[in-house]
């Protein structure tokens, strides 16, 4: 936490940039006269008597009475917490490890257990402040040094900040990291709440739909002996070992409720018995869900559907995150997204990976200590409860069996061609997509990429738009019958190249449009003088549709991740997890057919990188 204290604060965009850059973004989706419309509107909004203007003096007015923190922290946790919709698919993402590179290390017991200590490792650095701080270094080799560490770690917190940015390095924030442990989203009416113990010294183990607890630090605080904490996992698979793949009523498939119905079936479990109410309690303060899985999955898109969704009959949704190794060591995380975004996961998950691969502290030969101290959490449940769970998990197999994944590798083809090309690696992949779409269906569509803002103190997300008037150019001349030459097609996808990598540089500094609007929105909607109807800009078709992200993307870059994958945002969309690697993309895309047929756009996509790729090195 070296540099919380003096990280700058996300700034609020000017109104009239903030129009500017929507205007720009809605310019490629919609025909000139519908254009003309929404242009009006927002000129009206922005204008000197606009809704806009008092709006956005109000936000600015209420952001400087808080400096504790951003404009955006409050309403996107409340946007989170109080969405309805089920957690799994809609809003809790995967990241897949690759596997160690060590063989006999990879056997679930083993990888488990040298995970699970390099996880309270990394939760007691976090705490003793010990762990280092998050930074992204623009030049690595000049900032990423002992030097560096030295000078910062001399200056006051207070100032520490300006010394990193002397070296062109920008400390992160680092509010969110507390929340990866200890911690649980708890469904309550209307709005859940997220709660957190910080004193429970336990973890939660899931295995065949059952719940397991045990302690893994000593009562001054100590990680137990890394032998205890093997002996206690195999107790685990032992005490599990007669039971049946899942219990006849799995009481996790509860989190993949839609959020009221699982706070009413909460509320009623706990009801039933004082029993119910301690065992959850146990579950909400537990370091974090360990889930083992009986079963191999083989082929990327079981693995895939494992670790995204799975049965839920083995699965809490609702921790921060739970660790999940199947039967054959393949591990990925599966996060609740409330409480924090990439960042904060992502340093985990490289973290743990580097500590148990290099140090693992249990082998295939180690010696277990006797007498392991596990305690298995029942629950008591009347019929009614009985009830709800198997209409839960009805209805979770129905979702789940509609939901389809498609993988897509493109060899050949990654970060090395397009920097001889000079051209963004991220801006490729985006305009791959974007040909694939139109190739698709010949239209342009509204497009969603997650940026980090965590440059800035509680900073969470900001959009960019990659669908621009550039990429649509290219759409339609690489896509008809009638192709420019390919030094024309090359000058279009620079073009498309330089115009995202401004969107993208926009979006890091906090200036994008997306947050500032909804931020305006959120201000509007409590308003007085909007009781009846929010301003017009709100209620244009226009706005609803550029909110109605069919092409959602995200990535986030790691040499352990395997592979990272989400659901589509809208029943109509495609979620596009990707990876760009130094000589492949790749993508996971997800839809619901007949909605959306995810084979075809993957067809489509690898048709369309074979054209890029054509272009470019020509």
């Amino acid at each position: 936490m070296h540099f919380q204290p003096s990280l700058p604060r996300l700034p609020i965009p000017e109104l009239s940039k903030t129009a500017e850059r929507y205007l720009n973004a809605q310019k490629p989706l919609l025909s000139t006269s519908d254009f003309s419309k929404t242009e009006e509107i927002v000129k009206s909004f922005v204008g000197p008597n606009g809704a806009g203007q008092g709006l956005h003096k109000q936000l600015v007015d209420h952001d400087k009475k808080n400096k504790h923190t951003s404009y955006i922290s409050k309403p996107w946790f409340d946007m989170y917490l109080s969405d309805r919709i089920p957690l799994p698919i809609n809003y809790n993402p995967i990241l897949v490890y690759i596997r160690d590179p060590n063989e006999a290390y990879n056997k679930q017991v083993i990888r488990a257990t040298n995970m699970l200590i390099s996880s309270v490792r990394f939760m007691k650095s976090l705490r003793a402040e010990i762990l280092e701080p998050e930074v992204y270094h623009l030049n690595p080799k000049k900032s990423n040094t002992d030097l560096f560490r030295t000078v910062t770690g001399l200056l006051p917190s207070m100032v520490s900040w300006y010394g990193a940015y002397l070296f062109k390095a920008f400390p992160l924030d680092m509010s969110q990291f507390p929340s990866l442990f200890n911690a649980n989203r708890i469904p309550e009416i209307g709005k859940d709440v997220l709660f957190q113990d910080t004193s429970a010294k336990h973890v939660l183990v899931l295995r065949k739909g059952e719940f397991y607890i045990f302690d893994v630090l000593d009562s001054e605080g100590n990680i137990f002996p890394p032998e205890v904490i093997l002996a206690n996992l195999k107790k685990v698979i032992s005490m599990s070992d007669g039971q049946p793949p899942s219990p006849d009523h799995p009481v996790g498939i509860l989190t993949t409720m839609e959020r009221d119905s699982w706070a009413k079936a909460r509320k009623h479990l706990k009801a039933i018995s004082p029993q119910n109410e301690t065992a959850l309690k146990l579950v909400d303060s537990a370091l974090f869900a360990l889930i083992l899985d009986d079963e191999s999955c083989s082929g990327h898109v079981p693995l895939v559907q494992n670790f995204l969704h799975g049965d839920g009959t083995n699965r809490w949704f609702d921790k921060s995150f739970s660790l999940i190794i199947d039967k054959d060591g393949e591990a990925a995380i599966n996060f609740e997204h409330s409480w924090g975004d990439g960042v904060a996961v992502l340093r985990y998950f490289n973290d743990i990976y580097k500590d148990s691969t290099t140090k693992p502290r249990v082998h295939p030969d180690t010696e277990t200590k006797d007498n392991p101290e596990v305690t298995q959490l029942d629950f008591l449940l009347d019929q009614e409860m009985k009830n709800v769970i198997a209409e839960a998990k009805s209805q979770y197999e129905s979702v789940t069996n509609h939901l389809k994944i498609d993988i897509m590798e493109f060899p050949g083809f990654g970060k090395n061609v397009c920097k001889k090309q000079k051209v963004s690696p991220d801006a490729v992949m985006q305009l791959g997509f974007q040909v694939a779409f139109h190739k698709q269906t010949g239209k342009q569509v509204a497009t969603y990429e997650s940026c980090s803002t965590s440059a800035f103190r509680h900073g969470r997300t900001e959009t960019i738009r990659p669908c621009t008037m550039a990429t649509k150019a290219f759409c339609e001349s690489i896509n008809s019958n009638n192709q420019p030459s390919i030094s024309e097609l090359q000058g279009m996808i620079k073009k498309c190249s330089e115009v995202h990598g401004a969107l993208t540089r926009d979006a890091a500094m906090g200036q994008g449009f997306d947050r500032h609007l909804f931020g305006l929105r959120k201000l509007a909607e409590v308003h007085p003088e909007f009781s009846k109807e929010l301003p017009e800009i709100y209620r244009d078709p226009a706005y609803s549709a550029i909110n109605h992200n069919v092409l959602s993307t995200s990535t986030l870059s790691s040499p352990y991740v395997q592979a990272g994958a989400f659901g589509p945002v809208v029943k109509d969309g495609y979620g596009i997890g990707y990876l760009i690697a130094d000589n492949m993309l790749g993508t996971i895309v997800t839809s619901y057919p007949p909605h959306r047929d995810g084979a075809d756009f993957v067809n489509c996509l690898r048709k369309s990188f074979e054209d890029i790729y054509r272009v470019l090195v020509k």
